[in-house]
């Protein structure tokens, strides 16, 4: 019971951090802008794999990161990398995401979708998150929530288009996204200074 209810809060823990940081991000419009040219399922899906495996990788990386760095170090990096993120959403605006947005024509829409996700999504803010929360939690939670995170904003940009936009500034979302992230830093600014206190 208490390793099932370590799995969900983990997994639901990381989706909510993940889906928040990726809204109006701009994996997020290139699914809006690639709904215009093609199919809603083929670019789910090409969306969803990319993410799956980017995800895979950010998991085996934190795991190595967490076997040789000691936990409080750890925790206090990962509360440094979810202040800065917060602190860069907060100060986004509305069209610095849409400025780096470059769709590509191409027949096939899963490969398009899929070679696009890769690229704009490699050594981004939410792919480094993943990093970062599968050093300090178990990993498989933590690439479910994430993938599920990602698939739920793909869908969202798919189907939504942007009409989302015409009711919910990018601003507001960033907004929401950066509160979660300085939160979250909090908690593990905390859990650190205990981390130090005890190995002290």
């Amino acid at each position: 019971m208490e390793e099932l209810t370590t799995w969900a809060t983990a997994s639901f823990t990381t989706y909510l951090l993940i889906f928040a940081a990726e809204l109006g991000d701009k994996t997020q419009l290139v699914c809006m802008i690639l709904a215009t040219r093609y199919r809603a399922l083929p670019v789910i899906a090409g969306a969803v794999v990319a993410f799956a495996l980017l995800n895979l990788l950010a998991v085996i990386f934190g795991m190595a990161i967490a076997n040789w760095l000691p936990e409080a170090w750890l925790t206090l990096a990962v509360a440094v990398l979810f202040a800065i993120f917060g602190i860069q959403a907060l100060r986004m605006e509305d069209g610095e995401e849409e400025d780096s947005v470059h769709a590509k024509s191409g027949h096939n829409a899963f490969l398009s979708t899929f070679l696009l996700m890769t690229v704009a999504e490699l050594g981004d803010k939410t792919q480094i998150a993943i990093v970062a929360l599968s050093s300090t939690m178990p990993p498989l939670p933590v690439w479910a929530g994430a993938t599920l995170a990602l698939a739920s904003t793909s869908a969202l940009g798919v189907w939504a288009g942007r009409t989302l936009l015409q009711k919910i500034s990018l601003s507001l979302l960033h907004r929401i996204g950066g509160i979660l992230f300085l939160l979250l830093a909090a908690y593990a600014g905390y859990s650190a200074y205990l981390a130090f206190q005890t190995t002290s």
